[in-house]
């Protein structure tokens, strides 16, 4: 069996993809490799931010759905997002570059033996800093090298993924019995889960939460996680896997920038197996990339359809000069 190798994307809702690019542009240095649409709605955008090379691994994207609600917090739900930064130092930085932008944090906190800071956004959605002082496993992204931040301290992609959930010996055998996770520390009510070669790139957390009444999906809220595997036949494999398991799966799906199979683990919790390839880097230039509406070719035909139901957001960065901020 190949095993799952990492974290590969975590997919999110915001009430607006301006806001929702500034943001990741601008505050948080993460570079937007792709502005596409959803491939199941296309009247909605999906933008995926990432470090410099778009590795599997490092990005976060987001749908804007028309008229969604405002989600809620609560159990049953992938709860909060973490970005993986290189050292506890750069704890320090973003503890004054979040005072500059006035994003709300909780200033450096500790888990499991690792330096944090919670931060939300415009919409309340949950965010994580962690430090890759003493990391060791799945290795770090490549920092955007044209951004705002400087690259000692800058995002280079995700860490652990925090998830609540009420029924915890049941997702416990999920992960463990389906998905071939191991649990190595336990703080309160907190159990970390790590895959593979282990490491912030790897790992789950979940919060054992009867108290909390069930999230709601909606605005400020994340849609799905997704994990990596290295290429169809092992992505079939995991499908055959998870069904011999009982648990149904939508069966393989084409995204063009990779290949995935979706499955519902649990209530509330929609996992992805996504591949590490074909990535995000081919159909556009390295200077441009996420400059231009960029479709999969069989959307192609639908362009002028599309780009008449999606307003249009200036992504343009290749001309201008973002110097890096020293604080």
């Amino acid at each position: 069996m190949n095993g799952i190798k990492g974290i590969h994307h975590v997919t999110a809702i915001t009430s607006s993809a301006e806001k929702n690019y500034d943001f990741f542009t601008y505050t948080l240095g993460m570079r937007l490799v792709k502005k596409t649409v959803n491939q199941d709605d296309i009247q909605t955008y999906h933008l995926f931010f990432a470090d410099d090379k778009g590795s599997a691994g490092t990005d976060m994207t987001f749908f804007d759905f028309p008229g969604i609600p405002k989600g809620t917090h609560g159990t049953n739900e992938i709860y909060k997002t973490a970005f993986r930064v290189p050292s506890d130092a750069a704890l320090d930085y973003w503890v004054k570059r979040f005072e500059k932008f006035e994003v709300q944090n909780s200033g450096i906190q500790e888990v499991f033996g690792k330096k944090t800071i919670s931060f939300i956004d415009f919409d309340e959605q949950q965010y994580m800093l962690v430090s890759d002082e003493e990391n060791e496993g799945v290795a770090a992204g490549t920092p955007w090298q044209n951004g705002p931040v400087p690259l000692e301290f800058a995002i280079t992609g995700l860490g652990p993924i925090h998830i609540r959930i009420a029924d915890f010996d049941y997702f416990k055998k999920v992960l463990e019995t389906a998905m071939e996770f191991k649990e190595i520390a336990k703080e309160g009510s907190l159990h970390l889960f790590e895959v593979g070669e282990g490491g912030n790139g790897a790992q789950v957390i979940v919060e054992h939460n009867t108290l909390l009444p069930n999230g709601q999906q909606g605005f400020g809220t994340v849609h799905h996680a997704a994990f990596r595997v290295e290429d169809a036949s092992v992505l079939d494999e995991w499908n055959d896997r998870m069904r011999k398991f009982g648990f149904p799966t939508s069966g393989y799906v084409d995204r063009f920038f990779f290949e995935s199979i979706y499955v519902r683990v649990a209530p509330g919790i929609l996992f992805e197996w996504a591949t590490d390839g074909p990535g995000f880097m081919g159909d556009e230039p390295y200077e441009t990339v996420g400059e231009s509406l960029s479709l999969p070719p069989f959307l192609e035909g639908k362009r002028e359809q599309i780009e008449a139901m999606v307003r249009p957001i200036d992504t343009v960065r290749s001309t201008r000069t973002i110097e890096k901020e020293y604080l």
